[in-house]
């Protein structure tokens, strides 16, 4: 690693690591978040590579180079880091030993503390209670018998999930009585060391909305939040992010503070997002995700700088960017592998020039080949002066997918 590319003052004199335009990096995960990373990242000058099952992944299709291999494979996994002056992650469910062994040769942020918090929602709950960051009352269950004693005692109904891999409503179950717990497959999940439980239940919180909010931090501490981003989820799965979100400014600064003290208490080096449910009076944090996120998606058109040039930034101990909206108003859409499959059921494809018909629609698709139903397969994001026709504008052109070809 040159000297030009790195610069590393002593850590006990607030260290700076600085990483230039021209050097490598490597991202570990080869779907859609590290395919709008890697295609930030080029323009600004870098280099990225790509650690991934298949070179037929998103992020694989836009790298300067892919090394292929399970993310157990610690022989690619070398290959892989001795290429790279800085490392970075796409998605949390990594084994720890793949970034040990990543972080021999470069940095590698997150660190593995970061992602063993976000690995295990115990861990994570715990985390942010002991940090003194409001969460949902919660308790462990190991079995029938645990979830129906935390339903007792944090009252019905509760959500339980997974502690550990499930994600867009994956491994989730309401229980609404005791009777509910006996349709739960109790013995199928995995616990975390030292005994921790498999399955953690959660106090139903009355929520109004939701929202989430996107921090960067860089080694020397330097912090920056994105705006207070609302969502709006269909059978689990996040649809639309509006923004600005219809939160009071007094919220809006509070969610943002709790988003600068958790990736100050669990040291983050890189992007974090913090999902939010807000009720009349507070916030509850629901789960953090130590990368891009979904949500995030909508700075690319509405911020200044995008989350994934902001990720880029703080991994590489850049200035961070300006996060202020750039436009008064915007939103992003989700696009689903179900769109594809009602398409095909007519033996046709999504109409895309009809959708692009409708005024000021930007079209990401992360080139997936297999369209099955609830896949994210792409985003949809318009922007504007008002909220409300925006969001209208961006349905109709969602819509105009399945219409009729000319």
């Amino acid at each position: 690693m040159s000297d030009r590319q790195e610069l590393q003052n002593d850590e006990t004199t607030n260290a700076k690591q600085v990483i230039l335009p021209g050097a490598t990096i490597g991202m570990v995960g080869g779907g859609q978040l590290g395919r709008m990373f890697a295609m930030a990242a080029a323009r600004m000058g870098y280099r990225v590579g790509v650690f991934c099952g298949s070179s037929d992944e998103p992020a694989a299709k836009v790298a300067a180079f892919t090394v292929c291999g399970p993310l157990t494979d610690h022989s690619a996994i070398e290959a892989f880091a001795k290429r790279c002056d800085v490392i970075t992650l796409e998605f949390e469910n990594i084994p720890a030993d793949t970034i040990a062994a990543c972080g021999k040769h470069a940095p590698t942020y997150p660190d593995a503390s970061v992602l063993a918090m976000a690995q295990d929602r115990w861990t994570e709950k715990t985390t942010l209670r002991e940090a003194g960051i409001p969460v949902a009352g919660f308790e462990p269950v190991y079995d029938r018998e645990s979830a129906i004693a935390a339903g007792d005692l944090l009252g019905w109904p509760i959500i339980v999930k997974t502690c550990r891999s499930g994600y867009d409503g994956k491994g989730q179950h309401r229980l609404n009585s005791p009777d509910d717990a006996a349709t739960v497959e109790w013995a199928g999940a995995e616990g975390g060391e030292d005994g921790q439980p498999p399955w953690v239940a959660e106090a139903l919180v009355p929520f109004e909305r939701e929202a989430s909010v996107i921090v960067a931090r860089t080694l020397d501490q330097r912090v920056e939040t994105f705006p207070v981003f609302e969502n709006d989820h269909q059978n689990h799965i996040l649809d639309e992010t509006k923004l600005p979100a219809e939160v009071s400014s007094e919220m809006q600064a509070q969610a943002r503070e709790i988003a600068m003290r958790v990736a100050e208490h669990v040291g983050l080096v890189g992007l974090l997002c913090v999902e939010l449910f807000v009720t009349e009076d507070e916030l509850i944090v629901n789960e953090v995700a130590p990368r891009p996120h979904n949500s995030g998606h909508v700075t690319i058109e509405a911020c200044a700088t995008s989350q994934f040039e902001q990720h880029v930034r703080a991994i590489c101990g850049l200035p961070l960017g300006d996060t202020s909206m750039v436009v008064p108003a915007a939103s992003m859409l989700n696009l689903l592998g179900d769109l594809w499959q009602a398409a095909e059921a007519r033996n046709a494809s999504p109409n895309w020039e009809a959708c692009l018909e409708t005024p000021g629609v930007a079209l990401h698709l992360y080139g997936k080949h297999a369209a099955p139903a609830g896949r994210k397969m792409g985003h949809l994001t318009a922007v504007g002066d008002d909220l409300p026709e925006v969001s209208q504008r961006l349905h109709l052109a969602r819509e105009r997918l399945l219409s009729e070809l000319g």
